[in-house]
Protein backbone atom coordinates (compact mmCIF):
# COMPACT_ATOMS: atom_id res chain seq x y z
CA UNK A 1 0.00 0.00 0.00
CA UNK A 2 1.34 3.46 -0.77
CA UNK A 3 0.28 4.92 2.59
CA UNK A 4 -0.87 3.40 5.87
CA UNK A 5 -4.62 2.97 6.17
CA UNK A 6 -6.48 4.15 9.25
CA UNK A 7 -9.31 1.62 9.54
CA UNK A 8 -11.19 -0.90 7.39
CA UNK A 9 -14.91 -1.23 8.12
CA UNK A 10 -17.28 -3.70 6.47
CA UNK A 11 -20.82 -2.59 5.70
CA UNK A 12 -23.32 -4.82 7.50
CA UNK A 13 -27.01 -5.29 6.78
CA UNK A 14 -29.87 -4.42 9.11
CA UNK A 15 -33.39 -5.72 8.55
CA UNK A 16 -34.71 -3.54 11.39
CA UNK A 17 -32.24 -0.67 11.71
CA UNK A 18 -33.35 0.49 15.18
CA UNK A 19 -33.39 -3.06 16.57
CA UNK A 20 -29.92 -3.81 15.19
CA UNK A 21 -28.50 -0.59 16.65
CA UNK A 22 -29.94 -1.49 20.07
CA UNK A 23 -28.53 -5.03 19.73
CA UNK A 24 -24.99 -3.81 19.09
CA UNK A 25 -25.17 -1.27 21.88
CA UNK A 26 -26.33 -4.01 24.27
CA UNK A 27 -23.33 -6.14 23.24
CA UNK A 28 -21.08 -3.22 24.16
CA UNK A 29 -20.11 -1.76 20.81
CA UNK A 30 -19.66 2.02 20.90
CA UNK A 31 -21.85 3.94 18.46
CA UNK A 32 -19.70 6.61 16.79
CA UNK A 33 -22.29 7.88 14.32
CA UNK A 34 -26.08 7.53 14.11
CA UNK A 35 -27.41 8.91 10.85
CA UNK A 36 -28.37 7.29 7.55
CA UNK A 37 -25.86 4.63 8.61
CA UNK A 38 -24.55 3.84 12.07
CA UNK A 39 -20.85 3.38 12.69
CA UNK A 40 -19.86 1.13 15.58
CA UNK A 41 -16.47 0.54 17.15
CA UNK A 42 -15.06 -2.07 19.46
CA UNK A 43 -12.09 -0.90 21.47
CA UNK A 44 -8.94 -2.28 19.91
CA UNK A 45 -10.81 -4.19 17.21
CA UNK A 46 -11.88 -1.71 14.54
CA UNK A 47 -15.56 -1.58 13.80
CA UNK A 48 -18.26 -1.72 11.16
CA UNK A 49 -20.85 0.37 9.34
CA UNK A 50 -24.42 -0.74 9.95
CA UNK A 51 -26.65 0.17 7.05
CA UNK A 52 -30.40 0.30 6.79
CA UNK A 53 -30.46 -2.30 4.03
CA UNK A 54 -31.22 -5.99 4.06
CA UNK A 55 -31.10 -8.72 1.44
CA UNK A 56 -31.86 -12.12 2.97
CA UNK A 57 -29.30 -14.13 1.00
CA UNK A 58 -26.58 -11.56 1.71
CA UNK A 59 -27.41 -11.22 5.42
CA UNK A 60 -27.61 -14.97 6.01
CA UNK A 61 -24.21 -15.49 4.38
CA UNK A 62 -22.49 -12.57 6.11
CA UNK A 63 -20.11 -13.44 8.94
CA UNK A 64 -17.95 -11.36 11.25
CA UNK A 65 -15.07 -12.45 13.46
CA UNK A 66 -14.30 -10.77 16.76
CA UNK A 67 -11.03 -11.88 18.37
CA UNK A 68 -10.99 -11.45 22.16
CA UNK A 69 -8.42 -12.23 24.83
CA UNK A 70 -10.86 -13.71 27.35
CA UNK A 71 -13.73 -15.60 25.69
CA UNK A 72 -15.16 -16.78 29.01
CA UNK A 73 -15.72 -13.18 30.15
CA UNK A 74 -17.28 -12.31 26.80
CA UNK A 75 -19.50 -15.39 26.98
CA UNK A 76 -20.70 -14.44 30.47
CA UNK A 77 -21.64 -11.01 29.12
CA UNK A 78 -23.36 -12.41 26.00
CA UNK A 79 -25.24 -15.05 28.00
CA UNK A 80 -26.46 -12.47 30.54
CA UNK A 81 -28.13 -10.33 27.86
CA UNK A 82 -31.00 -12.70 26.95
CA UNK A 83 -30.48 -11.84 23.29
CA UNK A 84 -33.25 -14.17 22.02
CA UNK A 85 -35.78 -12.67 24.45
CA UNK A 86 -34.79 -9.07 23.88
CA UNK A 87 -34.01 -9.09 20.17
CA UNK A 88 -35.68 -12.20 18.71
CA UNK A 89 -32.38 -13.70 17.53
CA UNK A 90 -31.25 -17.31 17.46
CA UNK A 91 -29.80 -18.40 20.81
CA UNK A 92 -26.04 -17.84 21.02
CA UNK A 93 -23.89 -20.96 21.06
CA UNK A 94 -21.48 -21.39 23.98
CA UNK A 95 -17.71 -21.42 23.43
CA UNK A 96 -16.37 -24.63 21.98
CA UNK A 97 -13.07 -25.69 20.41
CA UNK A 98 -13.54 -25.89 16.66
CA UNK A 99 -11.79 -28.32 14.29
CA UNK A 100 -9.84 -25.43 12.76
CA UNK A 101 -8.12 -24.73 16.11
CA UNK A 102 -10.03 -21.77 17.53
CA UNK A 103 -12.29 -21.69 20.55
CA UNK A 104 -15.43 -19.93 19.34
CA UNK A 105 -18.82 -18.72 20.57
CA UNK A 106 -21.45 -18.00 17.93
CA UNK A 107 -23.87 -15.06 18.05
CA UNK A 108 -26.54 -14.13 15.49
CA UNK A 109 -27.67 -10.54 15.07
CA UNK A 110 -31.26 -9.48 14.23
CA UNK A 111 -30.54 -9.48 10.47
CA UNK A 112 -29.09 -13.00 10.53
CA UNK A 113 -25.41 -12.03 10.51
CA UNK A 114 -23.30 -14.69 12.25
CA UNK A 115 -20.56 -13.49 14.59
CA UNK A 116 -17.65 -15.76 15.49
CA UNK A 117 -16.42 -14.53 18.88
CA UNK A 118 -13.02 -16.21 19.10
CA UNK A 119 -10.39 -16.52 21.78
CA UNK A 120 -7.05 -15.24 20.53
CA UNK A 121 -4.19 -17.71 20.80
CA UNK A 122 -1.04 -16.22 22.38
CA UNK A 123 1.21 -18.06 19.92
CA UNK A 124 -0.74 -17.00 16.80
CA UNK A 125 0.23 -13.49 15.62
CA UNK A 126 -2.57 -13.53 13.04
CA UNK A 127 -5.07 -13.43 15.92
CA UNK A 128 -3.80 -9.98 16.97
CA UNK A 129 -3.67 -8.06 13.69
Amino acid sequence: MPLPAIVARPFMPAKDFALSKAFYEALGFKKLLDSEVAIFACEGAGGFVLQNAWVEQWAHNFMMQLMVEDLDTWWSHIDSLDLPGRFGVQPPKAPKMQPWGLRVAFVYDPAGVLWHVCEARPDAPQDFT
